[in-house]
């Protein structure tokens, strides 16, 4: 059907009333007005509104993407990871069993003169002194004072890093004398509160897994 721009000049003398007898025409432009309106409106009504919350959300999507990127690769090495944490898990439990214990602290002293004596050396010192507390740990000095020689000093160090409870030296002072070396040292061992707690929640751990 050919449009006909001329029946446009009719609309001003249509008849609401009679809007089935109307030209095609003017039919045509009175849809395509109610088109364009409803659509104008539901845009300021509906979607302008929610535009500022789409370019936010858009702006994430980069964000969120790297994130789920990351847990996926995590979920992808669960179980290594387990794996991995289990083993973490047991390593800190035997370096906890380490550490001694109230009971044990007397007798770690006998186990440094039995290395020292058997290194060669003799002791004029060895004493506790004042306790250091940390976070979750007590630090327990050890003064030592004890004569011998070079290789005397070198083997005890040697025999003290392999005594099955955790003791480290500090701050090695060495002076001569007639005949031998002087040795002075500070050596220190450790003490924490959490070792049974951890180990512990740790035989709990290993009882769940099974």
């Amino acid at each position: 059907m050919k449009f006909n721009v001329s029946k446009l000049k009719e609309m001003n003398n249509l008849d609401f009333e009679q809007i089935a007898t109307w030209p095609f025409e003017v039919k045509t432009v009175l849809a395509l007005l109610t088109v364009i309106l409803s659509l104008s409106t539901g845009y300021y009504l509906f979607v302008k509104s929610t535009l500022p919350t789409l370019n936010e959300t858009q702006g994430k999507e980069p964000e969120l993407k790297r994130i789920y990127q990351a847990k996926y690769r995590i979920a992808v090495n669960l179980a290594a990871y387990e794996k991995q944490l289990a083993r973490l898990q047991s390593d800190f439990s035997s370096m906890l069993k380490s550490l001694p214990t109230n009971n044990e602290t007397t007798g770690l002293l006998d186990d440094i003169t039995l290395v020292g004596t058997s290194a060669g050396l003799t002791f004029k010192l060895l004493n506790w002194q004042s306790e250091v507390p940390k976070d979750f740990y007590t630090e327990l000095p050890i003064k030592m004072e004890v004569t011998g020689n070079y290789h005397d000093f070198g083997k005890f160090a040697s025999k003290i890093a392999g005594l099955p409870r955790i003791v480290t030296v500090h701050d090695f002072e060495v002076s001569p004398n007639t005949d031998t070396l002087t040795l002075q040292i500070q050596a220190k061992t450790y003490r924490t509160s959490l070792n049974k707690q951890l180990a512990t929640d740790h035989n709990r751990t290993k009882g769940q897994q099974k």
